[in-house]
């Protein structure tokens, strides 16, 4: 199996699983619904929902830079979209959370070797390097999902 075949299957497995640690993204949103989904119980810690759209926003910018799209730096709502106030949203944001994984993995799968070990153009990093942050990016924000779950 290629670097980019393994690489790939992780970023699915981010949301879908099985993950070794535990419930993958996927199924640590499972059984949250839009009111939860906005809920701040930790006091200065973002909502689930704005948690969503931060995970989302970086695969999609990960997958921007991948396929040689100029990014530069995210602004602040991009980096942090706002929630919006519509519950019928939220499945959407989860979904779309979903398919940028999807997309990206695919992505990914096509990349040669000489592709993953190049620099992301304007970036100090591989291609390898940032799609395996994806990976670490969603499975940190996952941990702090479960976690407001819980409170």
């Amino acid at each position: 199996m290629s670097r980019a075949t393994r690489l790939a299957r992780h970023l699915e497995r981010t949301v879908t699983g099985p993950m070794w640690h535990g419930p993958a993204l996927g199924d640590v949103l499972d059984g949250v619904d839009a009111t939860r989904a906005r809920l701040r119980p930790v006091a200065g810690a973002h909502s689930i929902w704005e948690i969503v759209l931060h995970i989302t926003a970086w695969s999609e910018i990960a997958r921007q830079r991948i396929t040689g799209e100029a990014t530069g730096d995210p602004s602040a709502e991009q980096d942090w979209p706002p929630v919006s106030d519509a519950d019928a949203d939220w499945p959407r944001a989860v979904e779309r959370l979903r398919e940028s994984h999807r997309q990206l993995s695919a992505d990914a799968r096509l990349l040669g070797d000489d592709q993953l070990d190049a620099l992301v153009p304007g970036l100090e990093y591989t291609v390898h390097v940032l799609l395996h942050g994806i990976v670490e990016h969603g499975t940190y924000h996952g941990g702090q999902i479960a976690l407001l779950k819980k409170a």
